[in-house]
């Protein structure tokens, strides 16, 4: 029987303990600010400066990118610096695994204990936008199953790349892959100002596939591509799941 269920168990413990609060103030607070500068703002030149529909309209579409960009940050932060932390200095998995708790519920369990996370902060910004009124269909009542999606397969990428982290200024190179995704990822503008060189490449993004799904949903603008979006994310889950074990593995028992 798993004992995954043990590492959720003291993430929610440690968070009870501490600030639960900073977790969705710092899932919120930050996509909060680029839906009002950008989504808000620049969608007065979009709209020609009526305020009207044309604003709306574009901060309808940015809404939803946000909204997984969201999932995305709070899932890799999550397990990849402080389980990069546990492993290299608190030494916490190293007792661990002197119980019967195996590598495999270790994985699991730090996955699990970020989608928690990462779903708690995406369902409160969701509600922001619901609020003000950024969504337009019916089928958003799936944003929320779909952020749980978006949130594993970044969980467990992040906890993949954690592994492969040595040293502290190393996790700027994580940045560095983050960062030009989220501008570039169609989050203020769609896939077709890109030649189609660049589409394709673009369109191979895990964060452009979720922008995909969430915006599908919160518009009512659905098509084939939502299916291959949710396939690409819950391969890329399984598959850095697998990973992110097997480097654990070699990590803690060597």
């Amino acid at each position: 029987m798993s004992s995954a269920h043990l590492i959720v168990v003291r993430h929610l413990w440690v968070l009870r303990h501490g600030r639960p609060w900073n977790l969705v103030v710092n899932g919120v607070f930050e996509p909060f600010l680029y839906l009002l500068s950008i989504g808000v703002g620049i969608g007065q030149l979009v709209g020609g400066g009526s305020g009207g529909s044309g604003v709306s309209a574009y901060a309808a579409f940015v809404a939803p990118a946000l909204l997984a960009t969201s999932a995305m940050n709070s899932a890799v932060n999550e397990t990849t610096a402080n389980v990069w932390w546990r492993v290299r200095f608190d030494k916490v998995y190293d007792a661990i695994v002197t119980t019967p708790m195996r590598i495999g519920d270790i994985a699991l369990g730090e996955i699990a204990a970020s989608v928690l996370r990462s779903t708690l902060s995406s369902t409160c910004f969701f509600v922001v936008i619901l609020l003000l009124g950024m969504v337009h269909s019916w089928w958003a009542l799936l944003a929320v199953p779909a952020a749980v999606l978006i949130a594993y397969a970044f969980s467990a990428a992040g906890l993949a790349a954690a592994t492969y982290i040595r040293e502290p200024h190393h996790h700027q190179y994580l940045q560095l892959v983050m960062l030009p995704m989220f501008l570039f990822a169609t989050t203020f503008y769609p896939l077709s100002v890109y030649p189609p060189v660049l589409q394709v490449l673009v369109a191979a993004l895990p964060l452009y596939q979720s922008i995909e799904l969430m915006r599908g949903l919160t518009t009512g603008d659905l098509g084939p591509g939502m299916l291959a979006a949710t396939a690409y994310l819950l391969a890329l889950g399984v598959g850095t799941t697998w990973l992110a074990r097997r480097r654990l593995a070699g990590l803690l028992l060597t």
